[in-house]
């Protein structure tokens, strides 16, 4: 058999929960103690209550035979009774109550399940009116509960207001009205109730607009009309009014507005403030945004004040309309009249607080619009420099955080104008910088293409701080690759060198990428001593050669005609170890070809083999053009057949590098007749062919039909230009013109400048 327990309210009351008999009971117990609320089933000691209430909860009347010590609830069932006890009387009261409990039958469940808490029990009407309830509200025979005069404390819900001889849960109440829909539905709900105050209905108006439910709060504002009516309430007034408006913008039905604002209207009640701030704030959800400002002017038009809140609702349209300027506009406009006291008049508000408060947001609004842009992408950059600019003018000058969130939207290509001026009023304006954001803005740069404005942010990290990490060398790094890597597709090597001699002032230390960048420049503008000299610096700083760094040295070598040079550093990387690839094995079968050493290139080409790599027709045309440079025709054109007997199918380089091999070795007859099968393979060769053929006939008395070979070819476009000067790499990487010509002791290192 179940004990009876105790459980408490949190005001001046605690209660045990009701259990299935035939007749629910319920105990309260007055306290002064603090609000704690017990499961049921835990039996509770209380240390110092003053009075103890056990009530049955099928009856609600009040026996007034009782003093104010104790009291009964009278009504014919097997447990019907209230006891309020002193202290000294706890016992005996609690023996009555406990001795009544157990002479009835076994207990079932301990809680009803419709009853969504036990404390509800008490204070709601339950789903199962069998059951019932103890309400502590004022009914027409007054309060059900009686509280001394001076007593304190409230139930737990957010809200308790106090009627003339009872304290009334809102909350309770509101929860029986929930799902009412009609005046009617309302009435038999509160039909039993005298006129509470109008502070309560408001309260569960607003709750209701919490909670989205519009049909009860609009039938409790029908309700209260028709009872104004016909009982002589109060009826509605403008605080019941603003509730509902609230409610129905909370609600978001917004299709009532226009039936609210019409009974205000009819009732004859003026709207204020709160009225037309609220009529703002739906315009706003709504996107109506030009109706809302609209309701600004007639708030003024209509001789009230306009509130902090009717100001910052305003701002917040311009933020919907993301119209930064006309935010600024707008507050710049309520500065000037509040400096003049044109507003700020009104003791409710503290405006100076207030004030501050407005120009915090308007900052953070034309921010927040700035970000938008940004994302947006279009014209963003001209519109937040702008805005930048308007910002500056009217005193407003964030601070660093704003312009590091600012940065940080900062993702396209067009928008490195805007990062730059971020990172520079940070600059000017802070000591510190967020080091991730520096980061952020030297991505953006080689985003941009404009990599040496990013190797200024990294100097200043050097200079200035915040030390740069990781991850601001990496950035860097892959910078200098790009232009690095520009340099070498263009051949422009003087670059590529003082794109290395930066790095290393600047603390970072080329890799083999780097380096081999550099040398490959060297190569395809046949700058051999350059070459020589990058290589030997790449071993100096400690960095291993790999086959790219091999294979451009043997290229620049072979093109200065170094070739015992060349010779050694082949035997030298064999001996390191360094794998040869077919590049490299390219290089050294034309280096051989051209010493008309056939047999070594006879050695190369079966090395190759070995080696599991496969000769391509580049390869042969490397032989083909090392014979042509020492005019080694006969030896070109032996290469030329072996191509084909290995089923290697000649291309245009092949053909114009034979016939300008067979030119040079005095064979005009030859290079004719090559010329023409050319033409009938569909190849279309370059000028530089056809004049080979022409000028080699001539000279040597060749008869030849000239118009059997067609009209001279046009100047075909080179791919790689040896630049004489670096204006065009220049513009290509947005780095500056160096008006000096660039020096040789640069391709040194400052060890070698000592020795």
């Amino acid at each position: 058999m179940e004990a009876l327990s105790f459980w408490f309210l949190k005001g001046d009351f605690s209660a045990t929960p009701y259990w299935e008999f035939d007749v629910g009971y319920s105990c309260i117990s007055k306290t002064r103690k603090t609000k704690r609320r017990w499961p049921a089933g835990n039996a509770v000691r209380q240390r110092r209550s003053s009075h103890h209430l056990f009530a049955s909860i099928t009856h609600r009347r009040w026996d007034p035979k009782c003093d104010a010590s104790y009291g009964f609830f009278t009504n014919h069932s097997k447990l019907n009774f209230v006891s309020v006890c002193e202290p000294s009387r706890i016992s005996s009261c609690a023996s009555f109550a406990f001795g009544s409990a157990f002479e009835q039958q076994e207990i079932g469940k301990e809680f009803s399940e419709e009853s969504p808490n036990p404390r509800d029990s008490l204070l709601n009407k339950s789903d199962n009116e069998e059951e019932g309830s103890l309400d502590i509200v004022e009914g027409k025979d007054g309060g059900v509960f009686p509280i001394k005069e001076g007593g304190r404390g409230d139930c737990d819900y957010e809200r308790v207001v106090e009627g003339k001889n009872a304290r009334i849960d809102v909350r309770a109440l509101a929860w029986s009205l929930r799902y009412a829909k009609t005046m009617e539905d309302i009435d038999d709900v509160l039909k039993d109730f005298s006129e509470l105050p109008l502070p309560v209905y408001s309260s569960m108006i607003r709750g209701f607009g919490k909670e989205k439910r519009l049909e009860p709060a609009v039938a409790l504002v029908e309700w209260l009309k028709s009872k104004k009516e016909t009982n002589g309430f109060s009826g509605p007034n403008l605080f019941i009014y603003n509730s509902l408006l609230g409610a129905v913008k909370q609600s978001e039905q917004f299709g009532e507005v226009e039936k609210v604002m019409e009974d205000i209207a009819e009732e004859g009640i003026l709207p204020n403030v709160v009225t037309y701030n609220t009529l703002m704030a739906i315009y706003l959800e709504q996107g109506q945004c030009l109706e809302a400002l609209n309701v600004l002017k007639e708030i003024e038009e209509k001789g009230l004040s306009p509130s902090p809140v009717s100001y910052s609702t305003a701002l917040q349209v311009y933020r919907k309309m993301e119209d930064g300027s006309g935010a600024l506009d707008f507050f710049v406009e309520l500065r000037e009249k509040y400096q003049k006291e044109a507003i700020g008049k009104d003791g409710d508000n503290d405006w100076e607080t207030e004030f501050i408060n407005l120009e915090n947001f308007t900052i953070r609004i034309c921010y927040q619009v700035m970000r938008q842009w940004l994302v947006k992408g279009d014209n963003s950059s001209s519109n937040a420099l702008k805005l930048l600019t308007e910002m500056n003018k009217a005193g407003m000058r964030p601070g660093r955080a704003e312009h590091e969130r600012l940065a940080w939207a900062c993702t396209l290509e067009g928008h490195y104008m805007v990062a730059k001026e971020l990172y520079n009023r940070i600059r000017e304006e802070e000591s510190d910088i967020s080091l991730s954001v520096c980061n952020h803005i030297i991505w953006v740069m080689g985003k941009a293409k404009k990599w040496w404005a990013a190797l200024e942010i990294y100097e200043d990290l050097l200079d200035k701080g915040p030390k740069p990490n990781n991850l601001s060398h990496e950035l860097i790094v892959s910078h200098f690759n790009f232009l690095l890597t520009a340099a070498r597709r263009k051949g422009i090597w003087r670059w590529g060198i003082r794109l290395l001699n930066k790095m290393e002032e600047k603390g970072l230390k080329p890799g083999s990428r780097e380096w081999n960048s550099v040398l490959v420049a060297c190569s395809k503008a046949s700058e051999t001593s350059a070459a020589v000299q990058i290589f030997r610096r790449m071993v100096e700083q400690g960095e291993k050669p790999t086959i790219v760094s091999y294979g451009a040295l043997l290229s620049a070598l072979e093109k200065g005609k170094l070739y015992d040079e060349a010779l050694q550093v082949w035997e030298h990387m064999l001996k390191v170890g360094v794998v040869p690839n077919l590049y490299a094995f390219t290089i050294m079968a034309s280096i051989y070809a051209g010493q008309g050493r056939s047999e070594m290139v006879d050695s190369i080409i079966r090395d190759m083999v070995s080696s599991g790599i496969e000769p391509t027709v580049v390869t042969f045309n490397a032989i083909i053009s090392g014979c042509a440079r020492n005019s080694m025709g006969s030896t070109a054109f032996e290469w030329f057949h072996r191509m084909k007997v290995l089923n290697f199918s000649p291309n245009e380089i092949t053909y114009e590098m034979l016939i300008e091999a067979l030119a040079k070795d005095a064979k005009p007859k030859l290079a004719y007749e090559l010329y023409l099968r050319a033409n009938s393979e569909g190849f279309h060769l370059s000028s530089k062919a056809y004049d080979a053929v022409i000028y080699s006939s001539r000279y040597h008395g060749e008869n030849i039909d000239e118009s059997i070979l067609g009209p001279r070819p046009a100047e075909k476009k080179k791919n790689v230009k040896i630049r004489k000067t670096l204006s065009e790499f220049c513009n290509l990487a947005d780095v500056p013109r160096r008006c000096k010509p660039f020096e040789r002791e640069e391709l040194y290192t400052q060890q070698t400048h000592e020795n």
